[in-house]
């Protein structure tokens, strides 16, 4: 009979629940446990299996470019990143209130890093994230133009609790990459987050986009009301001991 419940669980995609059984089993707790217990028992095992493992989905589906985590960055005295304020992001509120955030620093400084784990935190609070390099993300796009996935692709981006844009003004922008940016932008004022890293100041992004009325409009929704990180400090990739 155990083995024909074990079966009607795999059977329903209940892992998490028929794991715990077979231990119960095995370990005999099934005859230490009430009706009560037992059951309690096994419907969180299911639960805490569900929850992790749309937690791994959303990371997969994030496609980071590091394994980054809050809890290894360093906060040097060089690099004037505040341990207290990356905390309170780390708690996704600014999420929540669709705020965006602004990482700008020299290359080598951890920009990505930094990105990857605020990304990392909201997919363990059960957020939608995706990362992307700005340039590749630009050259899919025009792709997509042509094949007419165009528009599938932004309402794909649009759905994301969090949108991080690494890497942003390491090329010229072109109508076409004008456009697409201020597509994604107006999509998620106001009602997403997004999270840009630059090694430009935030003052040169204006000349980098180049069109003024584009630029006018971008900037307006995007960086008024943004949290700023701006790292000073040398290239950390000098010292390979230190990720991030």
């Amino acid at each position: 009979m155990n083995a024909e419940t074990l079966e009607k669980m795999k059977s329903m995609k209940f892992y998490g629940m028929a794991r715990a059984f077979s231990s119960c089993l095995e370990d005999g707790r099934t005859a230490r446990m009430t009706a009560d217990e037992m059951l309690s028992f096994l419907i969180t095992s299911e639960y805490d299996d569900r929850h992790n493992r749309r937690i791994e989905r959303h990371i997969r589906n994030a496609k980071f470019r590091y394994n980054a985590s809050i809890e290894k960055l360093y906060y040097g005295p060089e690099r004037n990143l505040e341990k207290n304020q990356m905390m309170r992001f780390a708690e996704c509120d600014f999420i929540e209130k669709a705020e965006s955030i602004l990482i700008t620093g020299c290359t080598g400084i951890g920009k990505s890093y930094i990105a990857s784990a605020l990304g990392n935190q909201a997919c363990m609070k059960g957020y939608k994230v995706f990362y992307t390099n700005l340039n590749k993300l630009f050259a899919k796009l025009k792709m997509m133009k042509a094949d007419g996935s165009y528009l599938r692709e932004i309402s794909r981006i649009e759905k994301q609790d969090l949108l991080i844009l690494d890497d942003f003004g390491l090329q010229p922008m072109d109508n076409q990459n004008r456009s697409a940016l201020m597509e994604i932008i107006e999509d998620r004022h106001g009602n997403r987050s997004t999270i840009i890293t630059s090694q430009l100041p935030v003052q040169e992004w204006y000349d980098l986009i180049g069109e003024k009325t584009v630029a006018d409009a971008i900037l307006d929704r995007l960086v008024h009301d943004a949290h700023r990180i701006e790292i000073d400090g040398d290239s950390l990739r000098k010292n390979r001991n230190i990720r991030n």
